[in-house]
């Protein structure tokens, strides 16, 4: 078991999913074990929401508790406009943790969010900028 600690930093270039003003992006990670058969979802996680901001700054850590492992672990990595009604899909990513050779020291990432609106309208390279570590737990700690 570990600790899963995600800072998002910033994202630049989003595009505009609003009509009038700008997008008031906010960001969902989903952590997924990838199976054969089913994925699991194991915790879900919200940024606060930034008003009319097409290049948002956060500053937020997340932290994924008793996280059995890194085989096989996805980060879903959603971004929505948050809207009156329904919000807008902006676009997304997903990054597998086990490629990236966690520590606790932390990997920087940055990943560019896949615009999916009507077949592509995107943005100049939307990219979004984390910062994530893994922890081992020791199982006396637990």
């Amino acid at each position: 078991m570990g600790v899963l600690t995600v800072f998002l930093d910033k994202i630049t270039n989003l595009r505009d999913a609003d009509f009038l003003g700008k997008s008031d992006p906010y960001v969902i990670f989903d952590l997924e074990q990838d199976g054969w058969i089913y994925d699991k979802t194991l915790e879900t996680q919200q940024s606060s929401k930034k008003t009319n901001d097409l290049n948002p700054e956060y500053g937020e850590t997340f932290t994924f508790k008793k996280v059995p492992t890194m085989n096989n672990m996805i980060l879903h990595v959603k971004v929505w406009d948050d809207d009156i009604g329904l919000d807008d899909d902006i676009g997304g990513c997903d990054i597998k943790l086990d490629d990236l050779d966690l520590s606790e020291e932390g990997t920087e990432v940055s990943k560019i969010i896949d615009h999916k609106k009507d077949g592509g309208w995107f943005s100049r390279k939307a990219k979004i900028f984390l910062k994530i570590s893994y922890t081992e737990e020791d199982e006396e700690e637990e």
